[in-house]
């Protein structure tokens, strides 16, 4: 009865010490788990297009850029991986589920120093438990002046 007691005390307050925001992270593993259960996909709605034209920029200025988008399905959406198509964009992806009806946003940063004058078209693929698809391609677009 004693280890019981002790055993409940410590789970209370194990369960009292979560994060204020109550954020969970998720591991890689967890991640890469949620996309083998297809029971458990999502949709997703992209709130600001799959593509943005974000018009000119002067060389080396550094563009941040925002894809924001909407759990539109019944399980959490787990963003498992986002990868740039080149090294001038680094993207930031959620760490956390988005559950049903929220909101996320993948965000980069596209450094135009060293890139060539004129259109340069960047591409971000996401992995993720959605369906039909568990990868999208987000694309941007700026013109990189002198």
């Amino acid at each position: 009865m004693k280890n019981f007691v002790i055993i409940m005390v410590a789970t209370v307050c194990f369960a009292g010490c979560q994060t204020a925001d109550n954020t969970v992270k998720l591991t890689d593993e967890q991640k890469s788990n949620a996309l083998k259960d297809s029971s458990n996909y999502t949709t997703v709605q992209w709130l600001d297009s799959t593509f943005r034209d974000f018009g000119k920029i002067k060389e080396g200025e550094v563009l941040e850029v925002s894809f924001h988008f909407k759990n539109t399905g019944e399980h959490n959406l787990i963003v498992s991986d986002v990868r740039p198509g080149c090294g001038c964009t680094d993207p930031v992806k959620p760490e956390e589920p988005i559950a049903p009806g929220k909101e996320g946003v993948i965000k980069a940063k596209f450094n135009s120093k060293g890139q060539h004058i004129g259109e340069n078209r960047k591409y971000i693929t996401v992995t993720a438990n959605t369906k039909p698809s568990p990868t999208t391609e987000l694309t941007f677009r700026a013109e990189v002046t002198k």
